[in-house]
């Protein structure tokens, strides 16, 4: 496993001038994001949260002297994108044939023939569809793939793989000289 944290959320911007913020949680249920107790940052910072409305949240930080309220629209600013993780303890066991997103990171992408394109380095997930950050082996552009059942119709994640199918693309025509007068 790449990391022993699980990304579940991420901190918006404010909502009103009392400290609430906006929040994306990323759980199965939305509300549920507040049932896993302490939150943690990149930085170790602490924090819970307390819904107030569809993606609205109060947020605490919870400090070694003292838990400190998120109370007014510039502490809340100070907080926009911020991700918020919980050990990978906390997460229930994956059911067979299911995984974690993050189980994704550092298989290994290879075409339907076995040939190996490179690794998964990043999955994205910016609300329109999951995609997979593919780094090429021997060093190139990285590969931006839709996770859909299409372009990647293999996850084999005991295997510490998964089989990718590209979208086809089209090369650009190469621009015709014109005559030289």
């Amino acid at each position: 496993m790449p990391d022993e944290r699980i990304l579940m959320g991420v901190i918006g911007r404010p909502h009103g001038v009392r400290g609430l913020l906006h929040v994306q949680s990323y759980t199965a249920d939305p509300a549920a994001l507040a049932g896993y107790g302490v939150l943690e940052d990149e930085r170790g910072r602490r924090f819970t949260l307390a819904w107030q409305g569809d993606g609205i949240a109060r947020i605490v930080e919870r400090r070694a002297d003292g838990d400190v309220a998120v109370a007014d629209r510039e502490a809340a600013a100070a907080l926009t994108n911020t991700r918020l993780y919980v050990p990978r303890a906390a997460l229930p066991a994956a059911d067979e044939d299911e995984y974690y997103l993050a189980d994704l990171i550092g298989l290994r992408a290879e075409a339907a023939d076995g040939t190996v394109v490179g690794r998964v380095a990043i999955v994205h997930d910016y609300g329109a569809g999951t995609s997979l950050e593919i780094v090429a082996e021997g060093g190139g552009p990285p590969l931006i793939l839709p996770f859909t059942a299409r372009a990647v119709p293999v996850v084999d994640i005991a295997g510490g793989r998964i089989v990718i199918d590209p979208p086809a693309t089209t090369a650009a025509e190469p621009e015709s000289e014109g005559a030289q007068a």
